[in-house]
């Protein structure tokens, strides 16, 4: 068997690590992001579905590999190019990194020697066997949670809600103490916006820890759903207030300017601790992950 892309990233960037999106990992860092092409979802809202649905890669009888985009970047190459642009951390994004494991491995290990740290961005759709491999190369996840409905990841994603669900409360109980998790929900307008729905959602990451943030963000019409509208504010804002409702401590608006409700906050006594807009962070906190009025203990990796 071959993978067939392995050490050929079809993108690399240097992002902030709040675009992943992380608020509770080392905010303001920079973070190299890398990802190859293909994926185990087939999503038709994709935003990076040029590279996510790539479907002209073959292997000759001889062993060649044809169709792969990208230049060829060797495990070290990836952790020398993060050194060359002052990160300590890498990010596998873009696609699922799942689908490139062994490649991302191999860089992680490479990562950690070097006092780096790493970064899943993921569907969510992994064995335990894969968490355990990585597990101690890997850091931190944000985990994708596209809907609380098993017709919508059928019809939309092109497979199953159950798995996703099952990883989430895996990686936040028996993994929580290697692996820092938030999760993300693309809010799509007149698909999974439902008030029941995003109150399903957030009672279900309420039930397995309230401290674990969950990021709303906005979609915009792209791959198979052109015909979508922007996510309305106001659907943000309305998801916002039920993630507070049922309980959990960090909900963030994500992919429109809103500095108010991606910022953080003391879920003690309401102090500002981080004003965002957009991507860009100000740390308002004298000590990292302690805030400095009431002193309560603020989840998540600072240092």
């Amino acid at each position: 068997m071959y993978l067939a892309v392995y050490g050929y990233p079809a993108a690399i960037n240097v992002d902030p690590v709040e675009k992943k999106p992380l608020f509770h990992f080392l905010p303001g860092e920079l973070i190299l992001s890398l990802g190859t092409v293909g994926c185990n979802f087939f999503c038709a809202f994709c935003q990076n579905w040029d590279i996510s649905q790539w479907r002209q890669i073959e292997v000759t009888e001889d062993g060649k590999v044809t169709g792969v985009r990208g230049v060829y970047v060797p495990p070290e190459g990836i952790v020398a190019l993060a050194k060359r642009y002052n990160s300590r951390l890498i990010a596998y994004t873009y696609n699922e990194p799942t689908v490139w494991v062994e490649y991302a491995y191999d860089i992680a290990k490479l990562a950690v020697q070097e006092g780096m740290r790493n970064v899943f961005v993921s569907s969510g759709f992994e064995t335990h066997h894969l968490w355990n491999l990585m597990g101690d190369y890997l850091h931190a996840i944000n985990v994708d949670l596209k809907s609380f409905s098993d017709k919508f990841y059928k019809e939309i994603c092109g497979t199953r809600l159950k798995p996703v669900l099952e990883n989430i409360e895996f990686l936040g109980t028996k993994m929580k103490d290697k692996i820092w998790m938030e999760i993300t929900t693309l809010i799509i307008d007149g698909y999974n916006d439902s008030e029941e729905e995003l109150r399903e959602i957030a009672r279900f990451i309420a039930s397995i820890n309230k401290d674990i943030p969950w990021h709303i963000t906005a979609a915009h019409p792209d791959y198979k759903m052109t015909d979508i509208k922007h996510t309305p504010h106001k659907t943000l804002l309305r998801a916002y207030e039920i993630g507070k409702e049922e309980g959990l401590n960090y909900v963030y608006v994500g992919n429109v300017s809103d500095p108010k409700h991606s910022s953080t906050y003391c879920p003690n006594c309401g102090e500002l601790l981080i004003w965002r807009d957009w991507y860009r962070v100000l740390e308002l906190w004298k000590e990292r992950g302690k805030c400095h009025r009431c002193g309560t203990q603020i989840p998540g990796i600072w240092q």
